[in-house]
């Protein structure tokens, strides 16, 4: 739990453009991922998990901010 916490104070931490830049890696990342389970050579099965999940943390913190600034 503690953890997660960690995770999302180092993201609110970084400006938008830095959401945006560690998104795409992400995406990048996970699009690797596929491939390498599709072709049995994936190391570390938990790893396509967290990315998903890193995904959705940063997609979430953005449509708050999002709704943030309309409503400021």
């Amino acid at each position: 739990m503690m953890a997660k916490k960690n995770i999302m104070e180092d993201l609110r931490t970084k400006s938008d453009d830095q959401l945006t830049e560690a998104l795409v890696s992400l995406k990048r990342e996970a699009y690797n991922l596929r491939f390498q389970a599709a072709t049995n050579q994936l190391e570390r099965p938990a790893r396509v998990k967290e990315v998903r999940r890193e995904i959705a943390r940063i997609k979430t913190l953005q449509v708050q901010r999002a709704a943030e600034a309309v409503k400021a």
